[in-house]
């Protein structure tokens, strides 16, 4: 990829935003793009969100199918032969695709069925079928969220914070329309079938403009950047967020290359390996010597591999803590036996610690490795960055201690009490913001009035 092209695709775009039809500026875009990465339409949305061109993130977000639109057909594919495996989250992300535009297409005609008069008769049976469908195309909560919580902050990391932040604006419209037709279908049959269909075709356009924006886009973009070991991370991870309809029907197992001393290994097929990837295969601390075949001829990597860092402290060595003494182990314990889901964010906005008083399937708001290190404000769907935001901001300036909400989460049919509480050293200086989680359903059908002995 080169700056020009960059620049062009971006000078385009910007024609888009100032009003240009998409038919006026397809043209341009064939003449100069037989073939555009995704990588570049990423550095193209981080540029101009990022400049004085006065596009905005809500800019880019409202003209989010405009663009789609526009590289149908000339986004160049990435194609990785581990992706194909059984198990791989990309191989389930498309599976998933797929399962989703089947339980589409089983709604439309449930919906067709239930407008033709000659059906009257059968019409509770289409109307319970139809809910049913529903059930399961609501399952892409799932397949949103893993892309949400999994795949955005690898990306955030390499550089690519873009993408992410339109897409998830997205997703939570997409969101929205779902809950219209949800909210549609149970007033059925009071409402009139044609206002269903009229709210569920608006769904599903932008449903399946997703699907191609996911995997023309999205997926071209994590295939050209992400490594093995980010996949791996990403397939160990996944399960507390569940799937859309199908599950992972195996384990994926990657194909791993280990490249040592012998003849044989040197002479196994290229694979493209960093020399940090092949040292973590190696137990020799010797200097090691890798010849990878490229298209423009031999390549010879010379690496040390790094030694395996000693941990120099004892976790299980009590020391001073607060009032008495605690081993790391004991305060790890204690945290983790906390009723309470505890978040850490420094004073930095950064992601930094969470625990684990509960299984990560289990828990209100899902944490996983992943997402330490995050930015907070990439933690949170755009449209409730402002109000998190503000918190920050009275929490970090003083003007409060502790920020407390409440909600009723249709997730769990329980009530959970949230709070945001300001962390301060003992001179009286910010440190970050601790967030702890609890559900109170239970609190809320406590008898006051009675003394009950516990059990």
């Amino acid at each position: 990829m080169t700056e020009n092209r960059i620049q062009i695709l971006k000078e385009i775009l910007l024609d888009l935003h100032k009003g240009a039809s998409p038919e006026s500026v397809q043209e341009r875009f064939n003449q100069h793009f037989q073939g555009v990465s995704a990588l570049e339409i990423s550095l193209m949305e981080h540029e101009l969100m990022s400049s004085d061109s006065g596009v905005s993130f809500e800019d880019v977000m409202s003209l989010c199918n405009v663009h789609a639109n526009l590289f149908k057909g000339a986004i160049a594919e990435v194609e990785l032969a581990d992706t194909e495996q059984e198990g791989h989250p990309v191989y389930v992300f498309k599976q998933e695709n797929l399962a989703l535009r089947s339980a589409i297409a089983r709604v439309r005609r449930i919906l067709d069925n239930y407008s033709k008069p000659e059906n009257d008769a059968y019409r509770q049976d289409l109307l319970k079928g139809l809910k049913h469908q529903l059930r399961l195309v609501g399952q892409f909560h799932n397949h949103y969220t893993r892309k949400e919580k999994l795949f955005f902050p690898v990306m955030e990391r390499y550089g690519h914070d873009s993408p992410p932040k339109v897409m998830w604006g997205v997703d939570d419209d997409i969101r929205d329309l779902f809950k219209k037709v949800q909210k549609a279908v149970d007033q059925l049959p009071d409402l009139a079938i044609a206002e269903v269909v009229d709210l569920f075709e608006q769904f599903a356009k932008e449903f399946e403009e997703m699907i191609f924006k996911e995997e023309a886009i999205l997926l071209m973009i994590l295939l050209e950047t992400f490594t093995q070991d980010d996949w791996i991370a990403i397939a160990n991870e996944s399960d507390p967020y569940g799937y859309a309809i199908i599950k992972p029907t195996a384990k994926w197992i990657p194909h791993r290359e280990t490249f040592g001393e012998t003849e044989e290994l040197d002479e196994s097929p290229a694979k493209e390996h960093s020399a940090e990837t092949d040292a973590a295969h190696l137990s020799s601390s010797e200097q090691q010597t890798k010849v990878i075949e490229t298209p423009e001829g031999q390549l010879t990597i010379t690496f040390t591999p790094k030694p395996k860092e000693e941990q120099n402290y004892n976790r299980q060595a009590e020391q001073a803590f607060g009032n008495g003494y605690l081993s790391i182990e004991q305060a790890n314990l204690i945290l983790n036996h906390l009723p309470l889901e505890i978040t850490f964010v420094n004073k930095d906005d950064i992601f930094q610690y969470y625990n684990d008083s509960v299984p990560a399937s289990e828990m209100i708001f899902k944490r996983t490795p992943s997402q330490i290190g995050r930015h907070v404000e990439f933690c949170h769907p755009p449209k409730v960055l402002e109000k998190v935001r503000r918190i920050f901001t009275l929490l970090k300036s003083g003007e409060k201690d502790k920020v407390a909400m409440w909600f009723k989460s249709d997730r769990l049919g329980k009530f959970v009490y949230v709070t945001y509480a300001a962390v301060r050293d003992e001179a009286g200086e910010f440190q970050g913001v601790l967030e702890y989680v609890q559900e109170i359903q239970d609190f809320l059908q406590l008898d006051s009035d009675t003394n009950r002995e516990i059990d």
